[in-house]
């Protein structure tokens, strides 16, 4: 009975040191995560858009760091960083996949598994750990009725609409080259489809457009200020409140709603890859994922991390089409050539 004991005593006593060593190290891991100091250093970012400032201005609050922005559109971020032959920045945050896949082909990228990438739904990171995503843009139309009624059109609800010729030079869409939500179109309809008839599509679609634009906002800010009746545009809340502010209409389209999910990577050979990999693993904490979806102004449908909620946009998820992703990265300098000799200067 009393080696009982003792075996009991001894197994009780392993037990509280293990316990005590391990509730040591949970202490010292969240000690080393408060911790986390840059010194100041620098985070120079690739953004599509200032709107996510205030997440960046956490990070750099949490981690003793800073943070400046670089603007352009996804094409120019490769076609700037081949031409440099050295990264434009530290991080590269939003864009189309398309061209982060591009990107990880031609070795710009940083290979890096973040904490809590685990939890992405499947699909939306890159198996080997060189982009992950914060979130998808879908596709959609905006239209302005004043302008459409003014010619005694009606709203159109279908992409098969827009190839209608009483349409012709009331439509704005943005070159895909430079443009994700835009590439991600193109490329949506091809995998709906097919490659003959995708682009039997197009090329009724473009005799409907005068020019394409080279700045990704033109088509919601022009069709909003009346110079076109309809725009090809990212739906997001902001789609919405520029809706309700001109009187305007969004519009999922029936017949099927492309998307394409936006990137999140880190340049190779930077000089704060340090504190870019800090940020991925910043952004994929729930509470962090919850202020990208309000910033966003996302559906909750369009987030890639589950429990999220963003804003109610009546998303139809039953629309969305399917896709191909890898084809988005594999088949993106095809389309764009097939895309320039279709459309040539406009």
């Amino acid at each position: 009975m009393k080696k009982i004991f003792k075996l009991l005593a001894t197994v009780l006593a392993v037990s509280l040191i293990l316990l005590g060593c391990g509730q040591k190290q949970s202490t010292e891991t969240k000690q080393e995560e408060k911790k986390l100091d840059f010194g100041g250093r620098t985070m120079n970012v690739v953004a599509t858009s200032e709107k996510y400032k205030k997440l960046f201005d956490k990070f750099a609050a949490e981690t003793n760091s800073k943070v400046e922005f670089l603007s352009m559109s996804s094409g120019e971020v490769i076609s700037r960083t081949k031409a440099e032959g050295k990264p434009i920045a530290d991080l590269w945050f939003g864009g189309g996949i398309d061209a982060f896949m591009a990107a990880k082909k031609d070795g710009l990228l940083e290979q890096y598994e973040a904490k809590g990438s685990d939890k992405i739904k499947e699909g939306f990171k890159d198996k080997e750990n060189y982009w992950l995503s914060k979130g998808i843009t879908v596709v959609g139309f905006l239209v302005n009725e004043k302008v459409l009624k003014e010619k005694g059109l009606e709203v159109p609800k279908k992409w098969s609409d827009l190839t209608n010729p009483k349409y012709k030079g009331l439509i704005i869409m943005s070159n895909p080259a430079i443009s994700g939500t835009n590439f991600g179109a193109v490329a949506g309809i091809l995998g709906q489809k097919g490659n003959e008839k995708g682009w039997e599509y197009w090329t009724e679609f473009n005799k409907n457009v005068d020019f394409y634009s080279k700045r990704g906002k033109d088509p919601q800010e022009k069709t909003a200020a009346g110079e076109f009746g309809i725009g090809i545009i990212p739906v997001d809340k902001s789609a919405f409140d520029a809706a309700k502010k001109h009187n305007l209409t969004v519009v999922y389209p029936e017949d099927g709603i492309p998307w394409i999910p936006e990137g999140v990577a880190i340049f190779k050979n930077s000089s704060a890859t340090d504190i870019a990999k800090a940020f991925e693993d910043f952004i994929l904490k729930p509470e962090n994922q919850q202020l990208i979806a309000e910033l966003d102004g996302k559906d909750g449908a369009q987030m890639v991390i589950d429990g999220s909620k963003g804003a109610d946009l009546g998303l139809p998820k039953d629309r969305l089409l399917k896709e191909d992703l890898a084809s988005f990265g594999n088949e993106r300098s095809a389309i764009l050539k097939k895309w320039k000799e279709l459309v040539g200067d406009k």
